[in-house]
Order: C-alpha cells, then sequence, then structure tokens
C-alpha cells in the first residue's frame, strides 16, 4: 500500500454513508489532532496520517501510514496499535467494537467513547514511532 494523490474527500463522498461521512469527519480530526499531519490516501481505500519506514527480518523494507482508517461497507475500521496493556485497558473501555490484529471495527462512533478512541490513537502513534522512530 502506497500514498497515492487521490482526493480523500472524493473517496469518502463515493463511499460513505450520510452517517458514515459524519463519522469520517470525526476520526479525521482526532487524526489530524494527534499526528498534526492532514489526510493521505494510501491505496484505494486508506485515509492515512503520517508514514514511518518499516523493515521485516527478511530485509524487505516498505512505508505505511502511521495511522488510518477505511470505510469497509457498514464498518469503520481504524489502523492501530493496541497491544500494550494501557491499550488493552482503554479498549475495556472503548464501548462496542471488534479488535484484531490491528484493525478496530466500529459500526458507527456514537456506540463508542470519543475521548477513549482519541487516547487510543494517541498509544497506537507514540508507540509506532517508538518502534519505527
Amino acid at each position: 500500500t502506497k500514498a497515492t494523490a487521490a482526493s480523500v474527500a472524493d473517496h469518502i463522498a463515493a463511499r460513505a454513508s450520510e452517517a458514515q461521512a459524519a463519522d469520517c469527519k470525526v476520526l479525521m480530526a482526532i487524526c489530524r489532532r494527534v499526528t498534526g499531519q492532514p489526510p493521505r490516501m494510501w491505496g484505494p481505500s486508506i485515509v492515512g496520517y503520517g508514514s514511518y519506514r518499516y523493515t521485516y527480518d527478511s530485509g524487505r523494507t516498505g512505508e505505511m501510514c502511521i495511522v488510518g482508517f477505511a470505510i469497509r461497507g457498514r464498518e469503520l475500521v481504524v489502523y492501530l496499535a493496541a497491544e500494550s496493556a494501557q491499550q488493552q485497558a482503554l479498549l475495556a473501555r472503548l464501548g462496542k467494537h471488534r479488535m484484531g490484529k490491528s484493525c478496530l471495527y466500529l459500526k458507527r462512533l456514537a456506540d463508542v467513547d470519543p475521548g477513549v478512541l482519541e487516547q487510543l490513537v494517541e498509544g497506537s502513534v507514540a508507540e509506532v514511532q517508538r518502534r519505527h522512530g
């Protein structure tokens, strides 16, 4: 997945329901506040903020956004690191969600505590920066 010059606004307008578009605005404000970076499209579907370089054990390298989100059908997926005990405690207080390895699935932001969500994003950004500089 690579950063592109595609329009974030056009992407959201084309993919999001009215309720999702409102939730995307809130997510965008949180991500912008935490990273200090403007949104960019990463690949065809991820709205991402900032970037970092990584290297696998095999030596293969790549670049990815520090934090981002995508519209996946009826859900929003926030891409973040939530492995630490502190992040797990925040997830327990977040509200209605599902969590994969690095994917936080939300049906709507009204189901979660926005302050806790912002703390999760902050913790994730700090962890990515700690790991990758």
